[in-house]
């Protein structure tokens, strides 16, 4: 029997907040699980249909184990509080070992994640060959108490790239259940969408990058897990709705296409910025967190004057934002 893939839509792999300063004794400052909660139910309430905690965005690399676990339950608690009950959780599963992997599998279950994206173990680069490949997802997916999204991100992984046959195989087993590709081959993405050897009632699609949202959509996909909806939750929102549509009206066309060029154009800011970037988005646009970035090394803001250098593409989502904001 199959498991069940996460809904269709856009996905925020959120920025992990910290506290603006460091208490006598520690070494670095805490999380700051109010704003997490805070930002998870503005993202909620204005389309977002699920969130990804501790994925490369969340740092979970630069997180301990107590506070990966601290975080997902932190934030289920809130979401259910709020009255976002059983609100998709997408935990981030970034480790090389088999038993690494299940372990945080195992924490990230109990802390309530519904399902978690497994980064490929790509230490060794192109070392590790697709057979291997393909054998470390199955040991993994074999034992894992939630279903596993394949996540592919070269960026992080020593370029490594998970091959079309590889996806294709993959997706036949039961508790894998979709992936997500971080890298801007959008004909992996469309390949994979469409390949007629897989159910795509059971795996899905989900692309890291915003400005692919309409294409692929229109071609199969399920969704994004786009930084920049973090910023602006609605208007990518929108374009979801709108890209997966059926049947695509010209009206609706037009609209997908001015949206896209808008989105595309202020995704070039997170493309450049990444973590940095959307921490000073959220701050500047909805006021929440703070201006001292990530944990070290990634630590610190944009340079003075920076964000405001930006104002023609975030101006513009700002505009739509007013529009579509719940």
């Amino acid at each position: 029997m199959f498991a069940v893939p996460p809904p269709l839509g856009v996905y925020v792999p959120t920025v992990t907040f910290f506290q603006s300063s460091t208490p006598p004794g520690a070494r670095q400052a805490p999380l700051d699980i109010e704003t997490q909660i805070k930002h998870s139910i503005h993202l909620a309430k204005n389309g977002v249909r699920g969130l990804v905690l501790l994925g490369s965005t969340g740092e979970a690399i630069h997180l301990s184990r107590a506070e990966r676990s601290e975080l997902i339950s932190g934030v289920r608690k809130g979401l259910t509080d709020a009255g976002f009950i059983d609100y998709p959780i997408i935990a981030g599963v970034l480790t090389n070992s088999v038993d690494d992997a299940l372990e945080w599998l195992d924490d990230v279950a109990k802390a309530g994640a519904q399902w978690a994206l497994v980064l490929a173990p790509g230490y060794f680069g192109g070392a590790a060959n697709q057979e291997n490949l393909r054998e470390w997802y199955k040991l993994v997916a074999d034992a894992s108490p939630i279903p596993i999204l394949i996540y592919n991100y070269p960026g992080v992984t020593n370029n490594i790239l998970v091959s079309l046959e590889t996806y294709t195989e993959l997706a036949a087993h039961p508790n894998i259940v979709g992936c997500k590709m971080s890298h801007g081959n959008v004909s992996h993405h469309l390949q994979v969408s469409l390949d007629p050897a897989i159910d795509h009632d059971n795996f899905r699609v989900y692309s890291g990058f915003g400005q692919q949202l309409g294409p692929i959509v229109l071609f199969g996909a399920a969704g994004v897990i786009d930084g920049l909806a973090a910023i602006y939750p609605a208007t990518v929102s929108r374009l979801f709705e709108l890209s997966i549509k059926r049947p695509v009206e010209p009206e609706n066309l037009k609209e997908i296409q001015r949206l896209q060029f808008i989105v595309s154009r202020a995704e070039e800011m997170v493309g450049k910025w990444g973590i940095v970037g959307i921490k000073e988005g959220i701050y500047q646009v909805l006021k929440m967190g703070n201006l001292e970035g990530g944990r070290l090394p990634l630590k610190g803001r944009m340079p003075k004057g920076e964000w405001e250098s930006w104002s023609v593409a975030t101006n513009a989502m700002k505009e739509n934002e007013l529009v579509f904001e719940k």
